[in-house]
């Protein structure tokens, strides 16, 4: 016998042992699955008793918070509830119990098993108590715990899944359900294989659909204009998704012939596309049609170019804004290398011009600002607030600069002057106020502050600042721009903003007036206490107020006299010691915090006028250098007066009466600007939810909106003169007809 023989012979051998052993587990998995079917045959049904009263009702179970303290009661008693549940009949049910077998489930399952476990170990298994399990579902790091633990255990199912689902395998066309499945659809749910003529059929109308083949024993992208043939890819011709008329010369429609047109990249968010234009040709006349600009535009799609070579679906541009709006740092740059990557991703190739789609999308948004003016939609304009503004808020920033050696094309901007001033006007402006009022380069004199100013109310607070946030977010690509795109794009996003929270006006309305009027409440008390705690009457409390204005009024800075040197050391003390509390806080760097201990120390050395204040007083009310900055200190100025009542109890009350003061206000403003925005939106409906009244415009006059109703009458109201009514009834007079009833009338 040759070596070969015998390495068969081995062979043979340890394949019928390998068999055998296979046999043998086959054989033990069967026999465990009849015994576990044999005993869940044999387990009684789980059962739960339901009380009725004597007329047939049936009597609900108490509230969960009492179950809860009753189980807390009997959690230590595991045994006599395993007693309870193994031996049913010895808790036997009234007359007025029905038995209703319960579902299994998988809690009790569990715990029916750690049970068995228990008694036939021996040892305890703790089970978790409600109270446990409730404060596990209040508890949030335990809530995170448990999830972590869940996807950590479903993990390797969720891998096999995975891996199961990239298996190429041999599974019939979904379609025909006759031929092999080749491509397979990632649109296409819920039957995404294909055969290669299903797929030629389905994908010529759907070619920007994602799709892979099959045939190389695992999945492989597909660009739209890929077949397979024969187990093979193989090119053709994929037409643009656009709508193609039925007819476009007199000739019957049977002559007309559909072929490739110039070659277009269509961008979706899928990416960069390859496909061509549509072209008709009549055969009999040698007429022809392709679709223009205006045609893609019918079809929701957006030139590159007036000359287009490259369209964009205009999904593209609203998602792009979308995008700017959640996150406006986000980059023009950024975005388009998000859709090259998905382009390469799904086998495509191409990149996308970051210039081409910067200008198709201002020039998109330039047309949606012209359907808004024409609408009558005003993006600038407050409807709470209008006609008449009830506050103007003016504020800088100075995040918005440009980097010199960005872009300096000289093109005008779209959006010019529409949100950021003309520098014309702005010149004019600052001309205006350089030579109308005291100005100091480099220093600005704020107004009095807001709780003190008669008709201010409680005023957004740090509303501004939000949109300067938000402002200052988009800054960071604006930089780099032009100066005509930085203007547009900061516009834009302005606009976007303002309809964001036009459409959230009537909630945040709502919500401001509720929580202005519980703080009234609250001040109201404050008030009410303030009275009892000083034993002063209301009146009282007014002269107190006028006392402190007219303190502030005769405050002056003049260094010449007692009160503006004590006025001024007030000033200096407040500063140094807002400057040495916020060091850290306000600066980041050594060379910031090294320029303001620079202003500490200068601040230190004007406090000299303090010996000049000390010269001019009596002893008693000298200052002490090193007191008045140590702490909270009482100056001597405000010490009690012949009313036996000190400044500094007078300026409490001032401040709680005139935050009294400015919440009646506010509460007051809120009213009109809610009354006003009621009245506005009533008088525009499309800038409310559809009723009834704009449903019968709609119907009757065919119109989406009120707004669309005004812009048409606009555009039609100079030719009124020209328009002559000829009712039916004249109308049948000039022809000498009989007039029918429009409506059948029923005669009572």
């Amino acid at each position: 016998m040759s070596d070969s023989e015998l390495q068969n012979l081995f062979a043979r051998v340890d394949n019928m042992a390998v068999q055998q052993e296979v046999n043998d587990v086959l054989q033990g998995v069967d026999d465990l699955i009849a015994v576990v079917q044999n005993e869940q045959a044999a387990a009684p049904p789980t059962m739960r008793w339901k009380k009725r009263t004597s007329d047939g009702n049936l009597i609900h179970a108490r509230p969960r918070s009492a179950r809860n303290q009753s189980n807390q009661v009997t959690a230590g008693n595991s045994s006599g509830l395993l007693q309870q549940k193994t031996h049913p009949n010895k808790n036997a049910p009234d007359s007025n119990s029905e038995v209703v077998f319960a579902p299994d489930n998988v809690d009790g399952f569990l715990r029916d098993l750690q049970q068995s476990l228990s008694d036939a170990t021996g040892d305890g298994v703790e089970s978790p108590t409600p109270q446990a399990s409730l404060s596990a579902s209040l508890n949030w790091s335990t809530r995170k715990s448990n999830s972590s633990e869940s996807w950590k255990a479903a993990r390797p199912r969720l891998v096999n899944t995975a891996l199961a689902r990239e298996n190429v395998g041999t599974r019939k066309c979904q379609q025909c359900w006759r031929n092999l499945a080749v491509v397979r659809c990632r649109d296409c749910l819920p039957r995404p294989l294909f055969c290669a003529e299903c797929d030629v059929v389905m994908h010529t109308r759907h070619p920007l659909h994602n799709r892979d083949a099959s045939t190389l024993g695992f999945f492989q992208p597909l660009s739209p204009t890929t077949t397979v043939q024969d187990m093979d890819l193989c090119q053709c011709v994929r037409y643009v998704p656009v709508e193609i008329p039925h007819q476009i010369c007199g000739c019957p429609t049977e002559a007309l012939r559909l072929k490739p047109g110039k070659a277009v990249a269509v961008i979706t968010m899928n990416g960069r596309h390859e496909l061509s234009m549509p072209e008709l040709a009549c055969e009999a006349c040698k007429a022809t049609w392709t679709a223009g600009v205006d045609g893609i535009l019918h079809s929701d799609y957006w030139p590159a170019t007036l000359n287009f070579a490259t369209i964009y679906e205009t999904d593209v541009f609203a998602s792009f804004e979308e995008m700017k709006m959640a996150a406006p740092g986000l980059s023009c740059q950024a975005f388009l290398k998000m859709l090259d990557r998905r382009t390469a991703r799904f086998g495509r190739t191409g990149k996308i011009s970051a210039d081409t789609f910067t200008k198709s999308f201002f020039e998109w948004e330039a047309v949606q600002y012209e359907m808004d003016n024409i609408c009558k939609e005003e993006p600038f304009t407050c409807p709470a607030c209008s006609p008449d503004m009830l506050a103007v808020s003016v504020d800088g920033n100075r995040k918005h600069y440009r980097f010199k050696n960005a872009s300096r094309a000289e093109e005008q901007a779209i959006f010019d002057g529409v949100f950021i001033a003309k520098d014309d006007d702005v010149t004019t402006f600052v001309n205006y106020i350089h030579t109308t009022t005291k100005h100091v380069s480099g220093r600005g004199v704020c107004g009095g502050e807001c709780a003190y100013q008669e008709g201010a109310g409680l005023t957004l607070g740090e509303e501004v600042e939000q949109v300067n946030a938000f402002l200052s977010r988009i800054a960071v690509t604006t930089k780099h721009m032009s100066k005509a795109g930085r203007t547009d794009m900061l516009t834009l996003l302005a606009m976007r903003w303002n309809q964001q929270k036009t459409d959230n006006l009537a909630t945040s309305l709502s919500r401001r007036y509720l929580r202005t009027t519980k703080a009234l409440d609250a001040q109201k008390r404050n008030m009410e206490s303030m009275k009892t705690e000083l034993d002063v009457t209301e009146s009282q409390m007014e002269d107190w107020v006028s006392d402190v204005k007219d303190w502030a009024d005769a405050t002056t800075i003049n260094t010449t006299d007692v009160a503006g040197l004590a006025s001024r050391v007030e000033v200096l003390v407040a500063s140094i010691k807002r400057r040495s509390q916020r060091l850290y806080k306000d600066c980041d760097s050594n060379k910031g915090r090294a320029r303001i201990r620079r202003k500490i120390r200068d601040e230190r050395g004007f406090l000299s006028s303090v010996v000049k204040y000390n010269r001019m007083v009596p002893t008693t009310e000298t200052l002490c250098f090193e007191n008045i900055l140590s702490g909270e200190t009482a100056w001597p100025w405000q010490l009690p007066h012949s009313d036996s009542v000190d400044l500094r109890t007078k300026r409490r009350a001032f401040d709680l009466v005139m935050a009294g003061k400015r919440i009646q206000e506010e509460k007051m403003i809120l009213q009109r600007e809610m009354n006003q925005h009621w009245s506005g939106t009533s008088h525009n409906p499309g800038k409310r939810e559809v009723t009834e009244a704009e449903t019968g415009i709609r119907e009757k006059y065919r119109f989406a909106s009120y707004n669309h109703l005004m812009a048409f009458w606009s555009l039609i109201e100079p030719c009124l003169y020209k328009m002559v009514r000829v009712s039916r009834a004249k109308s049948a007079a000039q022809k000498k007809e009989v007039v029918a009833p429009a409506r059948a009338s029923t005669v009572l």
